[in-house]
């Protein structure tokens, strides 16, 4: 069981690294093909937005898989999937068929997580649980800062990109298929169940449904704040302050390594004061950085008050085990996806939003709004369970409370 834990959780961190490299390359590479094929903002923003309304769709479609037929098959499709479109775009005609590709591999995307955080869950015991599901993805910034160091390579050729970034898919592909092996719980959970099928409808009814419902809100809302800020981050930067954009790689860089250590950290400190606490935490902590951001045009303050904000994001590491511990065994991918990935398709308006808000009030206004945005979720958190070593977890309360025979 400990060999198995440990191939899961590099396993895993591979898969996610790949997972984000494909999303932040889009942001990195958005200048260049705005200006090859002529877009607009608002055309732009809509590339970001068709990712994000498939990684929605992952939600029912994702967490069905995985739920259904097992983890392993829905990772390895997940990985397949948006290899395969991401590769795709090399050849890519026009922007029509590139959002249409955007929006297929984002189906793919959004599974991974998914299953993920199912799969982390399911193998390290709850005492570390908090730290092993921020290590797997904190593989968000590790892919961010890949991202990073290929496009310096690569750019302005965004063709061969993208055909570079959906070929290496394979490698995660390649581990899963040898080394994974099926999750324990998930396959002992099936075979008590044999007959039984999960739909989204089951996290939509009976003790569940509250727990979905305010999961959904929260994540709706700081990814609302997390997806707006952090993908005209680089445009703000070189348009409003001035950065050249020679600076862009070295920007992006240490953000992602204020990312990747902000996202262990908290995983760390998630195990210590809980899920929620934490997740609470993070969240204080952009609403404070973010609006300094935004107005501060010192070079070096911007460089470098970006790990910090950064570091902050880390709500998206806990989310994995919090997400994760609300749902059982037979719901989980279908749960804590429904909510994660919901909240990341609602967010999909947020960059074409922060578009349109640039043109009244600028992009550093529309960080100020974001920064409202991470408030909500906060306010929003605090109507969830706590979950954690000292916590019993909400789904296992609530399925003992109804084996309980009626009085």
């Amino acid at each position: 069981m400990r060999r198995t834990r440990w191939i899961v959780l590099g396993g895993c961190f591979l898969a996610y690294l790949f997972d984000a490299l494909e999303i932040v390359l889009l942001s990195l590479t958005l200048p260049v093909i705005r200006e090859d094929m002529g877009l607009t903002v608002a055309q732009g923003g809509l590339l970001a937005t068709a990712t994000l309304l498939g990684i929605g769709v992952s939600s029912v479609l994702g967490g069905y898989v995985a739920d259904n037929f097992g983890r392993k098959k829905a990772l390895v499709g997940s990985l397949v999937t948006f290899g395969v479109f991401t590769a795709a775009l090399a050849v890519v005609p026009g922007f029509t068929v590139f959002l249409i590709l955007r929006f297929l591999a984002g189906i793919g995307l959004g599974t991974v997580w998914s299953v993920v955080s199912a799969y982390v869950v399911e193998t390290w015991p709850v005492k570390s649980r908090g730290r092993a599901a921020a290590f797997v993805i904190s593989a968000f910034p590790a892919g961010g800062i890949l991202a990073a160091v290929i496009s310096g390579m690569l750019l302005p050729d965004w063709r061969l990109l993208f055909l570079v970034a959906g070929a290496a898919v394979i490698a995660p592909v390649a581990v899963v298929l040898v080394w994974f092996r099926e999750s324990a719980d998930w396959a002992a959970e099936k075979a008590d169940q044999a007959a039984a099928s999960v739909s989204v409808g089951d996290v939509l009814r009976g003790p569940l449904r509250r727990t979905t419902l305010l999961g959904t809100l929260m994540a709706a809302l700081v990814l609302t704040g997390y997806w707006g800020a952090m993908t005209w981050l680089p445009t703000y930067l070189t348009t409003e302050r001035g950065l050249p954009s020679e600076s862009m790689t070295w920007f992006v860089t240490i953000l992602n390594v204020g990312i990747f250590l902000g996202y262990n950290v908290f995983g760390l400190l998630a195990d210590r004061i809980g899920r929620r606490q934490t997740i609470l935490l993070t969240l204080i902590g952009t609403i404070v950085t973010l609006p300094v951001y935004a107005l501060t045009s010192h070079e070096t303050t911007l460089l470098w008050l970006g790990p910090l904000f950064g570091a902050f994001t880390a709500f998206f590491a806990v989310f994995g085990s919090y997400l994760g511990e609300l749902f059982p065994t037979t719901a989980r991918a279908t749960g804590a996806g429904f909510c994660f990935n919901i909240g990341r398709g609602v967010s999909a308006f947020a960059p074409f939003a922060l578009a349109g808000l640039a043109c009244t009030i600028g992009f550093s206004g529309g960080l100020m709004v974001c920064a409202g945005f991470f408030a909500l979720g906060a306010v929003a958190a605090l109507l969830l369970p706590r979950t954690g070593a000292h916590v019993e977890p909400v789904a296992d309360y609530e399925a003992r409370v109804a084996a309980q025979p009626s009085v």
